[in-house]
């Protein structure tokens, strides 16, 4: 069974940084995309930024020289560090992975999520 566990969320001031992480754990066989998204109440959910196996990454121009996306792949980690938040940031984070799991069989799992509160 394969398992994503966010962490770092948390209350934060506008203009302040936190620092989100993701670790997978489990069976895995190997990692493709990693990302995360957000959902603000009564909005729909949306990407923030995706991370390749190879590093190449993309983002939401809302977020673009804010927040920084990047991965550990020895640890099966990836990483979200939100500069400059500002109160639209307040949203709930989820993990977003694409993998093959140890019977070779893909999978595309989400995160419980973690709750990112910006005060004005």
């Amino acid at each position: 069974q394969v398992q994503l566990v966010e962490s770092g969320g948390g209350l934060v001031p506008a203009g302040g940084s936190l620092r989100l992480s993701c670790v997978v754990s489990g069976s895995i066989f190997s990692i493709n995309a990693m990302g995360w998204y957000r959902q603000a109440p009564g909005k729909q959910r949306e990407l923030v930024a995706t991370i390749t196996s190879g590093g190449g990454t993309n983002g939401a121009d809302s977020v673009k020289g804010r927040f920084t996306i990047s991965r550990d792949n020895a640890k099966n980690t990836v990483y979200l560090q939100m500069n400059s938040l500002k109160p639209e940031d307040t949203a709930v984070y989820y993990c977003n992975v694409d993998l093959l799991n140890a019977l070779r069989v893909r999978l595309t799992l989400w995160g419980r999520g973690t709750q990112v509160t910006v005060s004005s």
